[in-house]
Formats: C-alpha cells, sequence, structure tokens
C-alpha cells in the first residue's frame, strides 16, 4: 500500500471473470504521514481509504472485465458500514462481486477482511468510460503488471 501515491491495492490474490469476483491483498503501512493526525498517539487507517480500497478492488474487475478497453471511476457509495478499526501493518482482504453492469455504470458488492473478520463493506456503483486518453491506459497497464492482474485475465477472462 502506498498511501502518499493513493495506490492502496498491494496485489490481487485471484481474480475469476466467469464469476465475476476478485480478491487483493494490502498491507498497511507501518508508518505514513497519514497516522500523525489520524490520530496521535493512536493510529488508525481512515475510514474513507477503507472505503477507497474497496473501490479500487472493484475497479480493478472492472477493468479486466471490459478487457482493458474502458475505464470506471467512482460514482456511488451505499450502505457503507466501518466494522472495527484497522491498525497499521494489518494484511486486509479485500474482495469485490460484480452484481450488475450496463449502460456504463456497474454495481458492486465489496468487502474488506482482516484475519477472517469483516472489517468494512459497501455497495458501489462505478461510472465505466473510455480512457481519456493513451497514456492513461499505459499508466493502467503498468500497474494492473505491478499488483499482478495477469495478462491472461485481461485477453481470456
Amino acid at each position: 500500500m502506498r498511501l502518499e501515491y493513493f495506490q492502496l491495492i498491494d496485489r490481487i490474490v485471484d481474480l475469476n471473470l466467469a464469476d465475476r469476483k476478485i480478491n487483493c491483498e494490502a498491507t498497511v503501512p507501518t508508518a505514513s504521514t497519514i497516522f500523525e493526525g489520524h490520530f496521535p498517539g493512536y493510529p488508525l487507517m481512515p475510514g474513507v481509504l477503507l472505503v477507497e480500497a474497496m473501490a479500487q478492488t472493484s475497479g480493478w474487475l472492472v477493468v479486466a472485465a471490459n478487457r482493458f478497453e474502458r475505464m470506471p471511476f467512482l460514482a456511488s457509495i451505499k450502505d457503507a458500514k466501518l466494522r472495527t478499526f484497522v491498525l497499521p501493518g494489518q494484511v486486509l482482504s479485500v474482495t469485490s462481486h460484480l452484481a450488475h453492469e450496463g449502460s456504463g455504470y456497474a454495481v458492486l458488492n465489496a468487502r474488506i477482511n482482516f484475519d477472517g473478520k469483516a472489517v468494512a463493506d459497501a455497495t458501489l456503483t462505478l461510472r465505466v468510460l473510455d480512457f481519456p486518453n493513451s497514456e492513461m491506459a499505459e499508466q493502467m497497464r503498468k500497474q494492473a503488471d505491478n499488483i499482478g492482474l495477469k495478462i491472461e485475465a485481461r485477453a481470456n477472462g
């Protein structure tokens, strides 16, 4: 997890396009400037970043399902629940299931677990659009390679 670059997903653990599911791993850093203010003496992962981790996981599923031809943007967060605190150093399991896609939108059910226990969950709606330019598409491909999104998943899913 690289908080300073807003890259919250460390690796894709499993991607199943047939079942429209993804599982990612995100390790909360042990030190970050974000913890200086959230909270002094008791560092906690901000809830907004937990929601963002679910959105990024969901986004990678949509990118893979669309064969890197379209890009998702967070449009709506529904029924978000933050169930417990997340501490520096914890390794989070972030999952998402694509419930519906059509008319330029995708609806996904996302969840974060730590050590088998629920941390957060939400229903997310993503707006799915063409990449705004080839540079962004290339950057997404590079980041996909960095987190282990397999070329086979892009082409064969």
